[in-house]
């Protein structure tokens, strides 16, 4: 007889890649992982995986067996949600992932009281500021900030995210304060580097335009970004979520220029084809109602003074 346990074994092995990285998600030794593989190719009388010392990969049997599988384990997911929706209850595993800096300062908060009103919810939150793929990695959903432009995914926009060019007092008293973008290539400038640029991108009536200052260090975490231009090694072009604290302190100030960053948004996104259980429904929910729109970090005409 085919049990579940195997079929969602044999999903996670396939989406990870692994059977170590499958026993994590799912919490389970790899010896349990794999006696569930082989109890499941037992069952079907074949192999469903090629094993070599260096990788797993699907046969021709697993390949076709594989979309099956996944359309069983979604239906038994709508199912169980369908049936804790009608009890008033919200319950089961989530994995998520998000940002770090975000994750950290504000999606946290936001998620414990919500978590504490509904505690069996087994939520797994992965902060890593990489570009995850959400449906190879076994997320139910991702969080993230940025352009909204994968046509993969199926997205929700929980709030707008500005972005300001911030620097410290000390670096604009001794390099001066900008007030076109042509200013802005004869400064430092201190850039995010996990997305792979080391430019600025900003909204004219002509479209995009480039900006390339001079890089006085590359990162790719927010926080250090904002220490670094706290520290004043040159501007930085940060979300409002990051550096509104030190803007409303005075240890930044906001660079007025005459044009504007393009817009982004912090958003939630799965997989295309699936669909949202009730509980990831409901944390979208709570997450627009906590933020607001625009989101409460948000720096204002006064907070700029």
């Amino acid at each position: 007889m085919i049990r579940i346990e195997g079929i969602t074994a044999f999903v996670t092995v396939a989406e990870s890649g692994s059977v170590s990285e499958a026993a994590r998600r799912l919490r389970l030794s790899k010896s349990v992982v794999s006696e569930r593989l082989a109890e499941l190719e037992r069952s079907l009388g074949g192999a469903l995986l090629h094993r070599t010392t260096r990788k797993l990969t699907l046969t021709e049997d697993g390949t076709a067996f594989l979309q099956r599988s996944l359309r069983i384990i979604e239906e038994i997911s709508i199912g169980v949600s369908e049936i804790a929706e009608r009890r008033g209850t919200l319950s089961g595993p989530l994995r998520m992932s998000a940002p770090v800096t975000f994750g950290r300062m504000h999606l946290g908060p936001a998620l414990y009281p919500f978590l504490a009103l509904n505690p069996l919810i087994e939520l797994v939150l992965d902060l890593d500021d990489r570009r995850v793929d959400v449906s190879s990695d076994g997320y139910d959903a991702i969080i993230r900030h940025g352009p909204i432009n994968d046509s993969r995914l199926v997205v929700w926009k929980l709030c707008s995210s500005r972005r300001l060019l911030v620097a410290s007092p000390d670096y604009l008293r001794r390099y001066g304060m900008p007030k076109v973008l042509a200013d802005l290539d004869d400064h430092k400038a201190i850039f995010y580097t996990n997305r792979g640029v080391t430019d600025w991108r900003f909204q004219t009536p002509g479209g995009a335009v480039v900006v390339r200052a001079q890089q006085a260090i590359g990162m790719n975490n927010g926080d250090m970004m904002r220490d670094a231009a706290l520290a004043g090694l040159g501007i930085a072009l940060l979300p409002a979520f990051i550096v509104g604290p030190s803007v409303r302190e005075g240890l930044l100030q906001i660079i007025d220029i005459d044009h504007q960053p393009e817009e982004e948004f912090i958003y939630m996104a799965h997989p295309e084809g699936r669909n949202a259980s009730a509980k990831l429904r409901a944390v979208i929910d709570h997450l627009r109602i906590t933020f607001g729109d625009p989101p409460y970090w948000d720096v204002t005409n006064k907070d700029k003074a």
